[in-house]
């Protein structure tokens, strides 16, 4: 099927090529033009934003979030504040429901079972579930493992995509067909349509991955149906990988880096646009493709992926990652911009609540070192320690300056897809099958609570204009 698509596309374009080649160049000519022209008339004066008082990013001037609404499901904790509002740097916290994420980690590591399941109840329910409530909880999302009959084949197979965010978007909009009440926003039906979706993703992303291996890769194409009774964590590694087969430690850890992924305050970029698009009353779907969308910006929801790129690039640079005097030699090219990427960011450090610790780093870091030590990765998990360790004491030379520079989740989180050896194409996509429990929380809040269409403001800057007719108007852009 597959090989047919590719044959298929390739005659589509040639043909399109051998009709439109003038079109084709006169089109990248107004493209072209028009991009330097856009550039120049879209510009706005730094000194406007300051004189229309605009709160860019909708933060505040010492970098605070903007205050636009209240919420039960997480909080963020990364600093206090002194009478004037400046920033009090403290060791940061994360709670989900008022529980701090640290004792919900550490109570399913304690027990030694799969917590994702547990996590995601208590922020879409608002408590934690007994066993009865859990069990059924898991019987749900187990029912909905496999896709709907012939989805995987004709949105999946037949329609490939080269980024696996991208096809997860359009197979959650294409899932409204097949829901037989789809634009009922009660709450009881988004949190039906909310459970569902999170049994689906698993097969979703996995099933994209493997078409995007075979498509444009001429990768074997391996498809593992899910099994019901196996955990959100389990289902992954299974469809996945070739074989099928993983271990206990693998399977847990990845579920606590979806623990850990599941939820973050309703400020972050994709939660803030669940609540932004679902008060307008639209669909399920329609809102949390957009909450995808919003996680596919490398801004957002990339930095994992940037955080693998940048650990392969210094193995690949530095003959002895064991050897300080080389580490510190090459980090410092990276924070000059001489190296990796050559953006001067050492990723997996900073954040922009969190100023002296993440605690999710915190909690990774412990289970990353257990994993490398299976897997005889500790030399590339010490690689990672030092980083954390010496990286602000190299910008502060770099730069002269100081600045905190906590390990964030996305070290840690990186190490730990590197070691599992989850291909970066689906890094991002298992940060958006961790976050559908915040999403889906999120949204039915939102819908409890609001009312209220979502409308900012934006001042407009544009100077009027006297209309020009047809014939006295000049050709700017060809």
């Amino acid at each position: 099927m597959l090989e047919k698509l590719r044959v298929k596309r390739k005659e589509v374009a040639e043909s399109r090529a051998s009709r439109g080649h003038g079109k084709a160049v006169e089109s990248d000519t107004l493209y072209d033009n028009g991009a330097k022209i856009l550039s120049s008339k879209n510009k706005i004066a730094e000194e406007l934003y300051i004189e229309n008082r605009v709160k860019r990013g909708l933060r505040n001037a010492n970098g605070t979030g903007v205050v636009v609404g209240l919420t039960h499901i997480g909080e963020v904790c990364g600093y206090d504040k002194d009478e004037k509002g400046n920033k009090i740097p403290k060791e940061g916290k994360l709670y989900y429901r008022g529980y701090d994420v640290e004792d919900l980690v550490n109570n399913v590591i304690l027990e030694n079972r799969f917590g994702f399941e547990e996590t995601a109840f208590l922020l879409m329910m608002g408590s934690l579930p007994s066993r009865k409530e859990l069990a059924l909880f898991n019987e749900i999302l187990g029912n909905h493992r496999e896709l709907p009959n012939g989805f995987a084949r004709d949105m999946i197979l037949t329609a490939p995509s080269n980024n696996i965010m991208n096809k997860l978007g359009r197979s959650v909009l294409a899932l409204y067909s097949f829901d037989d009440n789809p634009d009922d926003i009660s709450v009881s039906n988004v949190l039906r349509q909310s459970m569902q979706l999170m049994g689906y993703f698993p097969a979703i992303i996995c099933y994209a991955y493997q078409a995007k291996r075979s498509y444009y890769d001429n990768d074997s194409l391996h498809l593992h149906p899910p099994i019901k009774e196996l955990s959100t964590s389990e289902n992954i590694l299974r469809m996945l990988r070739p074989t099928g087969e993983f271990t206990d430690l693998e399977a847990k850890l990845l579920d606590i880096c979806m623990m850990l992924h599941a939820e973050h305050g309703g400020g972050n970029n994709s939660s803030f646009t669940t609540h932004l698009v679902s008060s307008t009353g639209t669909d399920t779907y329609s809102a949390i493709a957009a909450a995808v969308g919003s996680l596919k910006g490398p801004k957002h929801g990339g930095a994992n992926i940037a955080v693998i790129n940048m650990l392969n690039d210094i193995r690949s640079n530095v003959k002895d990652i064991t050897k300080a005097s080389a580490l510190d030699d090459y980090l410092v090219k990276i924070l000059k911009g001489e190296a990796n990427d050559r953006t001067g960011l050492v990723y997996g450090l900073g954040h922009a609540i969190y100023t002296k610790s993440d605690p999710r780093a915190k909690i990774l870091k412990d289970m990353a070192k257990k994993l490398a030590e299976s897997k005889d990765k500790i030399d590339d998990f010490l690689l990672c320690d030092y980083i954390e360790k010496n990286t602000p004491r190299l910008f502060a030379e770099v730069h002269g300056k100081e600045v905190n520079m906590p390990a964030n989740v996305d070290l840690y989180s990186g190490f730990v897809y590197d070691a599992l050896d989850i291909p970066n194409d689906v890094a991002t996509p298992l940060f958006a099958t961790a976050r559908l429990a915040g999403w889906s929380a999120h949204r039915l809040e939102e819908l409890v609570n609001g009312g209220k269409l979502m409308r900012p403001a934006y001042n407009t800057v544009q100077e009027k204009q006297d209309y020009v007719s047809m014939a006295d108007r000049k050709t700017t852009l060809l």
